[in-house]
């Protein structure tokens, strides 16, 4: 048997292989711009629409909450073990469920480290709309993590409307 059949033979080793691989593109990308912006630094890469930039949050997504670092870590920690144990709740012994769950674990684990290696969440994809005043209309600043938390997100609610919307198939005997 190949090494990746039998590291990827169930799938709570399949969630766990999407989460390393989630948490080890969302670290890097996070180290590249450590290394090459400073805080509050922005790259512009097409202009009045997408630029790098290297910008902290305390809060939950869009700044939510911004200053309590310590307090989301701890509720990330909760919801980590929370979504271990109903895991099973939800469709993970599919494919795309195990895509899911090792999207969202990643991108939690992802920003948790941050949390506490650096007191707060490396964003650092921008996209905005250049006003002609010169101002900027911008969706929030985010990352890897973020990315990967909302994908699997997105995916458990299709995979539940999916099955909320499936006919059930009659039992033996029943009409």
């Amino acid at each position: 048997m190949r090494p990746a059949n039998s590291i990827l033979r169930s799938p709570s080793r399949r969630i766990a292989a999407i989460a390393l691989l989630v948490i080890a593109l969302d670290q890097v990308t996070k180290q590249i711009v450590l290394r090459f912006l400073g805080y509050s630094e922005e790259k512009v890469v097409l202009a009045g629409f997408f630029k790098f930039v290297h910008w902290g949050n305390t809060g939950a997504a869009w700044s939510l909450f911004r200053g309590n670092n310590m307090p989301l870590a701890v509720i990330a920690l909760i919801a980590l073990v929370v979504l271990f144990f109903s895991r099973h709740h939800f469709d993970s012994h599919t494919l795309l469920g195990q895509v899911a769950f090792g999207l969202i674990f990643g991108g939690i684990v992802g920003n948790l480290i941050d949390r506490l290696r650096v007191g707060h969440v490396i964003d650092f994809i921008y996209f905005y709309l250049q006003q002609r005043g010169g101002g900027e209309v911008g969706f929030p600043a985010f990352n890897i993590a973020d990315s990967a938390i909302c994908i699997g997100v997105g995916l458990v609610f299709l995979i539940t409307w999916k099955s909320e919307r499936a006919p059930e198939t009659p039992v033996a005997g029943e009409p």
